[in-house]
């Protein structure tokens, strides 16, 4: 489905606070443990789970797994759900072990859809972690639908509360070239953006895409009977 705003509303936030620079981790294992870490959490609570395990040499899934599991939660506290995220942590890693030998080149290997397939199946993995894992970890062109994205998309008319995780991925897969760097990229603008504007009581006024949804009739799924 064309959706001309996507487009739009990148070229906007890129025009208003250009490059980000961000990247979510070092190494492939580091951000797939963030992109556990950082479910209901904030990302700078992330990284104070992820300098803990950094500081006792444990950014790397085997020394994971065998580490006893308190010693474990103890790291990773600041990041909240502690008991259930390290359960994740460690059934990945064990995962990993008995389906890849331990190798996340054999698991980086699979295509696309496949590795999609195989990390929705690991426990406590749902479509925003798998996507995260997908982009950052694979760097490879999915679009990661969080919060955020979904506050600023429903707000400029682009979904509704039900609209499909799927659909709204697909939205910006349809509407922009298949770039991982582009991926990244843009989810960092918005978040900037909702932690900027568009907030739970959101701050319009200044807002880099004021105004864009008044003047693109193009825009909303209702229409195209997404939501």
């Amino acid at each position: 489905m064309k959706t001309p705003a996507i487009q739009r509303f990148h070229d906007a936030l890129f025009a208003h606070w250009g490059e980000q620079h961000w990247w979510p981790a070092r190494t492939r294992a580091e951000m797939m443990l963030g992109a556990i870490l950082t479910q209901n959490t904030a990302w700078t609570n992330v990284e104070k789970a992820l300098s803990n395990l950094r500081k006792n040499g444990a950014l790397n899934l085997r020394t994971l797994e065998n580490c006893p599991q308190e010693k474990l939660t103890g790291w990773i506290r600041p990041a909240g759900y502690f008991n259930q995220k390290a359960d994740y942590i460690k059934a990945m890693a064990a995962t990993l072990r008995n389906r890849f030998d331990g190798s996340l080149d054999r698991l980086f290997a699979l295509d696309t859809p496949t590795l999609r397939h195989e990390l929705l199946s690991w426990k406590g993995i749902g479509p925003e972690t798998a996507d995260s894992i997908l982009l950052y970890a694979g760097k490879r062109p999915v679009f990661v639908i969080d919060a955020y994205t979904r506050r600023f998309l429903s707000r400029h008319g682009l979904c509704g509360e039900k609209t499909r995780y799927d659909d709204l991925a697909r939205l910006f897969a349809d509407n922009l070239p298949a770039d991982p760097r582009l991926f990244n990229e843009y989810h960092a603008l918005i978040v900037r953006l909702g932690k900027e504007h568009c907030k739970t009581k959101p701050e319009c006024t200044g807002c880099p895409l004021e105004g864009i949804a008044r003047k693109n009739p193009d825009i909303g799924l209702a229409k195209h009977g997404a939501v």
